[in-house]
């Protein structure tokens, strides 16, 4: 008599779940509902075989299945290589994975292979006990069916998600430095009131000239922590690529992060990366053109002026002197005269003393320009100087257009609008004109029906073209029509400084644009606005304010948006000099007539 011993397989019993269900964090509970019902209905299946012994259970719970990078899988894939695991059960083959290359490799390939018995229970599938050879297809196409579930879903959820960015709904896990998300919306953000005022700081120092270095070492000094871990001390599990130490500080690029996310001026902007499909887990770039950027989606932190001058500054090529944690208050804003490149801030000593200079850069290396250089204590007055004064012809044209109002200005506006608009309008006309006539043609025999539908179609295209520029006109006029006064804001901007004692550097940042040294004798100022400036001005003009010239009444000298600057006693011949022949004159003087 010949006794068979049966082999006694030794079992894995692998559950997953894609997400958790929502009672798990509520209650508290170590796994969720459906994990546990997939351990249930395994282990009734298992009560009457013999042949079976459990040596473990691996849980992936909250891990997609289209792909098999997954903690507990690969833990098993590790007891399959050591010999502890020869028999793999599953609650059904979508439990196992959905993605179905990878799917048919491990059943149909790998296990059979390592001599791995697979059970998927309520497929029917057993690797060892396959009743026909119609399993070879079956088991295949609905890992296929999985695939496609599973393709369809992130096709949906992709969709879903990009309705929300175009809703200004904020779908990130976490919020951004300086905000949180609302307690009755999880999908719009609102100012953590201690991490917005570090922001403003940070905006702040930029401003008064201190590095991205300096910053970050002053907070650093203050004990302020940094963004990863605010987010730890306030309960988040938050994780970041960035943090390369246990315990990360303040750096420049965290600054230079927050000095360029407008999501401090209350934009939202969305969508930056994506993946190729549900397979591919590599995220790359998209154009900035795809991007969904929402304006003024939640409360700003910072000011639209102010995170503009700081993209100004960012931009620059400035850096601070050794010792020195601010930038000097002209840094980046001064060119020479003669070839246009940067000027540099020189110091050198003499009996005992220290002098500074700016001298043009492109001399000082090849000498192929002039130096153009003069010192840095005269420059800087004479640029104060000449920002004094042109604050003076702001508050005077301030008080100008108080005086008469918006009404022109707006209907100036309005009769530009109305010119495009009659002309657009023309056009509608003519196309539909045009395109009746076609008809006649074609009956004529002048045209082809072929020529008959391209030149239809494309008079149709310039009438709907001129319709939506028509449309987009009237829209225009009506937000001109709801302006208020939100057009000279800027001037704003220099009235507040109406007062100017020095010249710090955020004063320069914030109302110069440039400052061209022409030769030791003189210097131009641009300062910023200034097309509104030149804007305004000419319009007073149109609208019958005849702007004077200075004190020589020459209607001809054209208003300029920088300022001239003599040294010595060099008088203007429109306004006189400056006392102590520091210099200089303002090139215009407001007569309203």
């Amino acid at each position: 008599m010949v006794t068979v011993t049966q082999k006694i397989y030794h079992a894995a019993i692998y559950v997953r779940l894609s997400k958790e269900d929502g009672d798990v964090a509520a209650a508290g509970k170590a796994e969720s509902n459906s994990i546990s019902n997939q351990k249930n209905l395994i282990k009734d299946f298992l009560k009457d075989k013999e042949d079976i012994e459990v040596v473990s259970e691996r849980v992936d719970d909250g891990y997609s299945g289209s792909d098999f990078e997954r903690p507990a899988f690969q833990m098993m894939l590790e007891d399959i290589k050591r010999g502890v695991v020869d028999c793999v059960i599953v609650k059904d083959l979508s439990r196992f994975g959905r993605e179905y290359i990878d799917s048919g490799m491990y059943i149909e390939r790998l296990f059979p292979a390592l001599g791995v018995r697979f059970i998927a229970v309520n497929d029917g599938y057993d690797s060892l006990d396959r009743k026909d050879s119609s399993d070879d297809i079956i088991i295949p196409f609905k890992n296929l069916i999985n695939d496609a579930y599973c393709r369809d879903i992130s096709v949906k959820i992709r969709s879903h998600l990009e309705i929300k960015r175009r809703n200004g709904e904020f779908i990130g896990s976490f919020a951004a430095y300086g905000y949180r998300k609302k307690e009755d919306d999880r999908h719009k953000l609102e100012a953590d009131a201690y991490a917005a005022g570090v922001v403003q700081d940070i905006f702040r120092m930029k401003l008064h000239g201190m590095s991205q270095d300096a910053i970050a070492n002053r907070l650093n000094e203050s004990g302020i922590l940094p963004p990863a871990e605010y987010k730890a001390s306030m309960g988040s599990n938050y994780q970041t690529s960035f943090k390369v130490k246990e315990k990360s500080g303040w750096t420049s690029v965290a600054v230079r992060r927050i000095l360029t996310n407008e999501i401090y001026i209350g934009n939202l902007v969305q969508g930056r990366q994506t993946t190729p499909n549900h397979k591919v887990k590599q995220a790359y770039q998209k154009e900035e053109s795809d991007w969904v950027r929402i304006e003024k989606s939640h409360e700003p932190i910072v000011s639209d002026r102010d995170f503009e001058v700081v993209q100004r500054l960012l931009a620059m090529d400035t850096r601070t002197a050794p010792g020195n944690g601010e930038v000097y208050p002209l840094s980046g804003l001064v060119v020479c005269g003669g070839c246009g490149m940067p000027m540099i801030r020189k110091t050198t000593k003499a009996g005992g003393k220290a002098y500074s200079y700016y001298i043009c850069a492109t001399n000082k290396a090849t000498k192929e320009c002039s130096p153009h250089s003069m010192s840095t204590d005269k420059l800087e007055s004479a640029v104060l100087e000449l920002l004094r004064r042109h604050i003076e012809n702001i508050m005077d044209l301030q008080r100008i257009l108080a005086f008469i109002g918006m009404v022109p200005f707006q209907q100036m506006d309005i009769k530009k609008l109305e010119e495009r608009k009659a002309e657009k309008q023309a056009e509608v006309e003519r196309c539909t004109h045009l395109r009746s006539m076609l008809y006649e043609d074609l009956k004529d025999g002048m045209i082809s029906r072929e020529e008959y539908r391209e030149l239809h179609a494309a008079y149709e295209d310039r009438r709907k073209n001129a319709q939506l520029a028509i449309r987009q006109i009237e829209l225009e006029m009506e937000e001109i029509l709801e302006r208020k006064s939100k057009g000279f804001v800027w001037l704003d901007y220099f009235t507040e400084h109406r007062n100017i004692e020095k010249l710090t550097r955020n004063v320069a940042v914030s109302l110069i644009r440039e400052v061209r040294v022409i030769d030791k004798n003189s210097i131009e100022v641009t300062f910023d606005f200034d097309d509104c400036y030149r804007e305004c001005m000419d319009n007073l003009d149109r609208i019958g304010y005849e702007i004077g010239c200075g004190g020589n009444e020459n209607p001809d000298v054209p208003f300029r948006g920088t300022e001239i600057l003599a040294e010595e006693n060099i008088v203007q011949e429109d306004t006189g000099q400056v006392s102590d022949g520091a210099v200089g004159a303002v090139e215009m003087e407001r007569r309203a007539v």
